[in-house]
């Protein structure tokens, strides 16, 4: 008989691999991580070998699970599609989204879009904003919904887990900056978690600092480090090749990339599909 591939096995796949522990998207998925680590074995049955190298802290892709992922990402979003247009067309709404400046160009390009043509009459309405001011805006109600970067483990109400994410150390390639005093860094806007993160961390381990450029955009900050200026703090993922990752610095935690959402907002169907799709195609 011929190998099929099973969606529920693919979604549980994708969320462990944009996750990066099984047992947060045993969270996610509202699965035990038992369930979720079955999931995995079946799906590996079918394709034939190891998609998954893991550890007891996160999982990295198998060349096999490079292939899987990349040829099934649009298989998921076509099976999603096709089940919303047999539905979409009677769902009502408007939302606004709040989403930081580092994180707006995947949602925008990635997410919404197939979510928009899913469910046409959807009106939704974008904001962007740090994330303590788009949490400040949800909680009063001024939007339904945002993305949100907190601390690990905080544990905030009407919030669901999109990703985790390791903020690390960057300084521009062969440059010499971490032997200056003060060092000079590029910081986010106040109340950032990364900015508050840095300036106690090194206060704490007794470096004098110098903000060379503090600005909303992230891409400021990363041109800042690019151009050989200044030091920041950033996902691991969004390191660029015109960066190194620092040795040496004081340890930052892993911090929580969330979708939260209003209290007025919790009944809403059309926000739940939002959820939904944030939490299927989320990733750094």
């Amino acid at each position: 008989m011929n190998a099929t591939l099973d969606i529920d096995l693919l979604r549980t796949f994708h969320a462990v691999v944009r996750i990066g522990k099984f047992s947060a998207a045993a969270e996610q998925l509202h699965k035990s991580p038992a369930a979720v680590s079955v999931h995995i074995q079946r799906l590996e049955a079918v394709a034939g070998g190891r998609l998954l190298n893991r550890d007891n802290q996160s999982v990295s892709l198998t060349a096999l699970g490079k292939r899987l992922l990349a040829s099934t990402a649009e298989l998921l979003h076509a099976h999603d599609r096709v089940l919303a247009d047999l539905h979409g067309t009677d769902l009502v709404g408007r939302i606004t989204l709040g989403v930081p400046d580092e994180y707006a160009l995947h949602v925008i390009r990635d997410i919404l879009p197939i979510f928009t043509a899913a469910w046409p009459n959807v009106v939704l309405e974008l904001k962007t904003g740090p994330s303590y001011l788009l949490r400040e805006w949800v909680q009063r109600d001024n939007v339904q919904t945002a993305v949100v970067t907190q601390l690990k483990g905080y544990a905030g109400s009407h919030s669901q887990l999109l990703t985790s994410t390791t903020p690390v150390w960057v300084g521009p390639i062969g440059s010499d900056l971490l032997r200056r005093d003060p060092l000079p860094l590029a910081v986010h806007a106040v109340q950032c978690p990364y900015r508050e993160a840095m300036i106690e961390a090194l206060n704490a381990s007794g470096h004098r600092v110098r903000i060379v450029l503090e600005s909303h955009s992230n891409q400021a900050v990363k041109a800042c480090v690019e151009a050989g200026l200044a030091l920041s703090l950033i996902d691991r993922g969004k390191v660029t090749e015109r960066m190194q990752i620092l040795d040496g610095m004081p340890p930052i935690a892993d911090h929580d990339i969330v979708f939260m959402r209003s209290a007025a907002s919790v009944g809403d169907e059309a926000v739940t599909l939002l959820a939904e799709a944030m939490q299927q195609r989320f990733r750094l």
